[in-house]
């Protein structure tokens, strides 16, 4: 599904952010992506969202190579993909409805398709009796929990959560983790980036380590281990 050909990127300032990368991801897979800040973790991720092109090497979403693409058709790729940021990212003069509400209208749903689908995904992260709440009137994790209300709305066929529990407390840790876990057993592949030693040693999935824009790791069932 997701393919990292010898990839490599090297910035202006002749900085080494990835070297070499290669490794597959299939569809349905939980993976996490763990490394010490500079390691490459956002770069990569900007690689795979076709935001910025490899210095050498390939990146392949559904066997199409990502750097080929159209700008019209880098924008529907991007539809196939939902992302989870740490700061929310949320629009605070939109309720919570509105915010999910706002995405379906960005990928050109009918009014009929948002009131029936904002619904069931505010209730799936058990926020339906907030929706007309603003982002002020809720607490980090209900708002972290709108976001990924809207990054799953359109149904996507990757998540993409970019150190989503990073403002969090433990609490609020475990039951996002708990989203992402049900996510993913829907068959939705989730690429998960964190500095988080505890989530990575309790989810018991895939984890890629990268030491200096390397693969150090790759192991299926693996630890926090930097």
């Amino acid at each position: 599904m997701i393919y990292f050909d010898k990839v490599s990127k090297v910035y202006s300032d002749t900085s080494i952010a990835l070297e070499d990368v290669s490794f597959a991801i299939d569809q349905g897979e939980f993976v996490s992506i763990v490394g010490q800040s500079g390691a490459g973790k956002t770069t990569l991720l900007k690689l795979f969202l076709a935001e910025e092109k490899p210095t050498s090497g390939s990146v392949f979403f559904e066997s199409l190579d990502v750097h080929s693409l159209r700008r019209r058709d880098i924008h529907k790729l991007r539809k196939k993909i939902g992302v989870v940021f740490q700061d929310f990212r949320l629009l605070h003069t939109k309720t919570a409805y509105e915010n999910i509400a706002f995405a379906m209208q960005a990928a050109g749903k009918t009014d009929e398709d948002i009131k029936e689908n904002v619904p069931q995904v505010l209730e799936v992260v058990g926020l339906l009796e907030k929706s007309f709440h603003f982002p002020s009137e809720l607490s980090g994790g209900e708002r972290q929990r709108v976001a990924i209300a809207r990054a799953i709305v359109n149904r996507p066929d990757v998540i993409i959560a970019d150190e989503p529990t990073g403002n969090l407390d433990p609490l609020n840790v475990q039951e996002i983790m708990g989203l992402f876990k049900k996510i993913n057993e829907l068959d939705t592949t989730v690429i998960l980036t964190t500095h988080n030693k505890d989530i990575i040693n309790s989810l018991g999935k895939r984890v890629i380590t990268l030491e200096k824009g390397r693969v150090a790791r790759d192991d299926k069932k693996g630890k926090y281990v930097i």
